[in-house]
């Protein structure tokens, strides 16, 4: 086989998958309108629920509801009968995926759900099987066959059913207007939670915070700065911040041939430093290093006493950026 023989098998599995897709999309029906609704107005839970490869695809749908603000547990078809059965309560809505709805698991998880008050919806690509047939509603999936070669492995058909849970989803965060706030509380270590909630304290390394006097000698700043990992110390005067020195400024000293045993803080430092309090949003310390092009902000308590520095660098690496 030639390297253009394997790109065209690439190709063609997309081409097929995408052609299914659309199929399914055109054929949507009200149904799918009645199981965004009974969700919506549910009082209970989502419960989704497959054997085999459609297992792995609920385990992925129910991931993305619960991150979308949709309360939602995975049950095993197989394991539901020995015992497992019991998360579903009353007002749940079950959506069991089974490409063929008739295998015997299937067929014993429905017998077993019709019994209890909540509402089935069956994911299928036949209309005509036991659980079709079962169900308060049909998620519809038709697949004419499947990508790979003689048609065994799932491979459309499981594609198919991670779209169907990908438009209950999205469609969902549309009806109940899910925000990025609502999704950064489900996300709260992603780098969107990050930009919404983590503030400066929560980046700024509280042992590194180099200090000098205004009026101590040169060679304590170079000291503060030698021992801080960011490059910079802060100058303050009875407790009062007046400024920073930077390496930067170091270099410009050596440049200038400053006499390093009679020159004072005071005399090279850059004053007016920029200062955040640690309680601020830490997007908020990204926009003023970049509105006033700095490297680091000096950050503060409440009451204004030093507490450390914050680097772009710190920013950059947790993600804010």
């Amino acid at each position: 086989m030639n390297d253009e023989q394997i790109i065209n098998l690439g190709k063609e599995t997309f081409y097929n998958e995408a052609k299914a897709l659309k199929s399914i999309a055109d054929q949507l029906s009200n149904d799918f309108i009645s199981v965004i609704r009974t969700i919506n107005k549910s009082k209970g839970k989502v419960v989704v629920s497959g054997i085999g490869k459609s297992a792995h695809i609920a385990n992925k749908i129910v991931a993305t509801l619960n991150s979308t603000g949709i309360f939602s547990q995975f049950l095993h078809a197989a394991e539901a009968i020995h015992g497992d059965l019991g998360l579903i309560q009353e007002d749940d809505v079950v959506i069991v995926l089974s490409k063929s709805g008739n295998t015997p698991e299937i067929k014993n998880l429905v017998t077993l759900l019709k019994s209890r008050p909540i509402t089935l919806v069956g994911l299928t690509s036949h209309t005509k099987s036991f659980l079709a047939k079962q169900a308060n509603y049909i998620l519809h999936v038709p697949i004419e066959k499947e990508a790979g070669p003689n048609n065994l492995a799932p491979t459309t058909s499981t594609t198919a059913q991670l779209a169907m849970g990908d438009a209950l989803a999205v469609t969902l965060m549309h009806v109940n207007n899910f925000t990025d706030a609502d999704f950064a509380k489900s996300h709260p270590g992603g780098s969107l939670g990050k930009r919404l909630y983590w503030r400066v304290e929560d980046l700024v390394d509280q042992d590194q915070k180099p200090l000098v006097n205004i009026n101590d000698n040169i060679r304590e700043a170079i000291v503060a700065i030698s021992k801080s990992r960011n490059g910079i110390t802060a100058v303050e005067d009875q407790g009062i911040l007046k400024g920073v020195i930077t390496d930067g400024d170091l270099r410009r000293m050596l440049f200038n041939e400053v006499d390093f045993k009679t020159t004072l803080v005071k005399e090279i430092m850059s004053e007016n430093p920029k200062i955040i309090e640690k309680d601020a949003l830490a997007t908020q310390a990204l926009e003023m290093i970049e509105l006033h092009k700095v490297g680091q902000l000096l950050v503060v308590d409440s009451s204004q006493n030093y507490v450390g520095i914050l680097d772009f660098q710190d920013l950059l690496k947790e993600g804010i950026i």
